[in-house]
This record gives structure tokens, sequence and C-alpha cells, in this order.
């Protein structure tokens, strides 16, 4: 293990300062822009603009490595994202940091699938899902690290967009100074709507309104606690809280849908994410602790979706096709993730920051429906034909290099190194 990871340090490093700029970056915006007097719509926007960048550095980040090789991707990458919030703290306009949150999703998704890449042609099958663990670790810390700093700063001035700025700058450093060989090229995600359908019609949906809910929470969920009376230092702690209950509930959420139907695990989840909903929409608590307790709750069903409905797709797959459906489904809850803050931005302009859960609420209600439909509709898979459920970072949206370094598609992770092996042979 340890001879697997010594000549990726540099990469985890570079991975590690690129969350933790991410963490303060998501942050700084929705909040900064409240006290500018952005409107809920404008600021929900933000969220839609980091949304559609991502989705497309998926798509054309593979491109660009393929041309100009993986440290000079990276390094762009880095540098866009940093450029991008540095000139928010210049430029404080809801046009202009719109544009600019969108430059710095293409570039964050960039420079993840680079580094997850570089990960996956670095490590054999075997330690590959142990590298990951420690991949997802060190950024889930870093990037509520990067949250809690928030709290340390105690305000959002130019400063605090100076140190995301600077993280993200260091994150070039370690790869730019590496000796490692350039890897393979990276995965491009794709989207086939019909192949989805076909595969698992409750996975499209559900991902789609997974993205919806989650979209507007990472977005406007600082915006909310904002307007509830919250200070800096609670926000931060308001919206760190869900992250690392959402990871720590993904052990025991993952055994059972690994030992149970998980469209049944998929309806209690959402049932519990309904409950928080609905109190948080009912009570609009003003007690901290409360609202901490109920957002760990909320945080615990909303992050342990995603990698439920990735499993529950990759159940229903065809052999040799598990790296498509988890790019489409990545794309569809892009896609929902686009919708999300714009509806809840309007949502909260008109019923105040319970528009927010109103939203939300709406979104789990109808994964649940939809669920129960096919559950009548559909058997279960047999408990010998399932795979294994996989712990995703709450942190971000995944890449579609994520499925190959997790181990999603171990058997053609090992079908292609056989074949490298070959040719190595005859040449």
């Amino acid at each position: 293990m340890k001879k697997n990871l010594f000549p990726l340090l540099a990469l985890l490093s570079g991975s590690g300062f690129l969350f933790f700029a991410g963490g303060i970056n998501g942050l700084i915006l929705p909040i900064r822009g409240a006290d500018e007097g952005f409107s809920t719509f404008s600021l929900g926007l933000l969220g839609t603009g980091w949304s559609v960048g991502y989705i497309l550095g998926c798509i054309y980040a593979p491109r660009l490595v393929s041309q100009v090789g993986h440290v000079r991707s990276f390094g762009a990458m880095a540098a866009v994202a940093s450029l991008s919030v540095l000139l928010s703290a210049l430029i404080i306009s809801p046009a202009a940091w719109i544009i600019l949150r969108s430059l710095a999703g293409f570039a964050f998704a960039g420079a993840a699938m680079i580094v997850e890449g570089w990960l996956t042609d670095k490590t054999d099958a075997k330690s590959r899902g142990s590298v990951f663990g420690i991949y997802t670790m060190v950024n889930l810390a870093a990037s509520t690290m990067g949250q809690v700093s928030l709290a340390v700063s105690g305000s959002i001035g130019v400063e605090i967009f100076i140190l995301a700025g600077i993280f993200y700058s260091l994150a070039l450093l370690p790869t730019a100074v590496s000796a490692s060989v350039t890897p393979t090229p990276i995965v491009e995600a794709k989207l086939d709507i019909k192949e989805l359908w076909r595969n698992s019609p409750i996975a499209i949906v559900a991902i789609l309104f997974v993205g919806i809910s989650n979209g507007a929470f990472g977005t406007l969920g600082a915006v909310y606690a904002k307007d509830i009376g919250l200070s800096i230092t609670e926000i931060s702690i308001f919206m760190s809280i869900p992250i690392l209950a959402g990871a720590l509930a993904q052990v025991p959420i993952g055994y059972l849908s690994d030992h149970m139907d998980r469209r049944i695990v998929l309806m209690g989840v959402c049932a519990v994410a309904l409950v928080a909903d609905v109190a948080f929409v009912m009570s609009s608590p003003d007690n901290v602790t409360h609202l901490i307790i109920l957002a760990a709750v909320f945080g615990s069903t909303i992050f342990s979706m995603h990698p439920i409905l990735i499993a529950h797709a990759n159940d229903h797959a065809a052999p040799g096709s598990s790296l498509r459906v988890s790019g489409g489904l990545l794309l569809m809850l892009g896609i929902g993730s686009v919708i999300g803050p714009i509806v809840a931005g309007i949502l909260m302009s008109v019923e105040g920051p319970s528009g927010l859960f109103i939203l939300i609420t709406a979104a789990h209600a109808v994964i649940i429906l939809f669920t129960v439909a096919r559950t009548l509709i559909r058997d279960a898979v047999d408990r010998k034909d399932k795979g294994y459920f996989i712990f995703l970072n709450p942190t971000r949206n995944s890449t579609p290099q994520t499925s190959v370094l997790s181990g999603i598609s171990t058997e053609e992770t090992i079908e292609e190194e056989d074949k490298s092996d070959e040719s190595d042979t005859k040449s």
C-alpha cells in the first residue's frame, strides 16, 4: 500500500488544495452576494452556472488533455479556477459572478478528472479501491476545512477570496514538479437517455430530482441560513454538518443496500429526508442546536441517494456498459443541478427562506412516488447478481473518471490492463 501511495502524494496533495479552495469558493459567493443585496434568483443562477460549467468540463476536459497533456491541462484548470475567485472579489456583479462561477465549475471538473485519471493509471485494480478511499477522505477533509475556515475568519472580506485563490494556485504546484509519467487519456461523459431508461427508469428519474434538491441546497443553503439570522460561523457549521453526516451515513446505508432491495432503501432514505424537509418548512427553527441536528439528519439522507442510484443502475447494466451508465447518470445529475437553483431562487423570492425546502420536499416526494410505482412493476435484482455500493464524496458532483477509480468498472479495468500487458509482451 505504501509503495502505491508514495508516488501519488503529489496528486493527493494537489487534490487536497483544490478541494480546500472549492470549499471556500462554494460558500463565499452566496453569502457575500446576499450581503450585497443580490436577489435570491441571481444567487440561484450562481449554482446553475457552476453546474453548466461542471457538465461542460466533464465533456470537454478530456479533449483538452488529449491535445496538451495532463500537466499543462491541470495547470490551466487550476489557474482558471484561481482567476475566477479573484476576479469575483474585484467585480461585484451578479452577471459577472455567474460567468465566473461557470468558469470555476468547468475548471474544477477538469482538474478533478485529471487527478482521478492519474490516480487510476498509477494504481493496479487490486489497490484501486483503497487509493480511491484515501482520495475521497482527503477531499472530504479538505473541503470541510475550507468551509470551516469561514468560521475562523468571521467575515466575507476580500481576504477570504484571496485565500481561495492562493489554494487554487497551490493545487498546481505538486503536479507541476512531479516526475510522474503522463498517464493514459481520461474518460469522457456521454448521455444516452434511451439506454439509461432501458437500464433503469428509477435511476434516471430519481437522479434528476436528486440533482434538483442537492443543487438547490448546495447553492442556496447558505442563503437560507443567513436569511433566518445565523452568523458566519453558524452558517459554515450548518453547511459542513450535512456533508460530514452524509459521509458517515453511507457506511450503514451502503450495507443495507447491498443486502436488501436498493429501491426499498432508497424509499426509506427519501422518507427520512422528507421528514427533515417538512420540519424545515413548517418550523423554520431559530434554535441553532435544533437546526444543526436537523441539518445532520437531512445531510445523512440527501448525500446517500446518489451512490444508491449508481449501484442500482449498475445492478441492471449490461456487461461492459457500467462506465456509460455512470457517466450518463452524472450528466442527468448535472442537469438537475442546473434546474434546482433556478427554481429554488424563484420560490425563495416568493415564499422567503422556506421556499428552498418547499422545492426539496417536492423533489423527494416525486422520487418516493416514482420508486413505489416502479417497484410494483419490476422485480428486485437477486442478491447474488448485485454489485457493490461505492462510497462517493458528498462534497461535489462526481466525474466520469470517478467510476473507474472507485472500482465500479473493475472488470473493464482488468480487461484493459490484460490487453495492455499482452501488447507490452508482444512489443
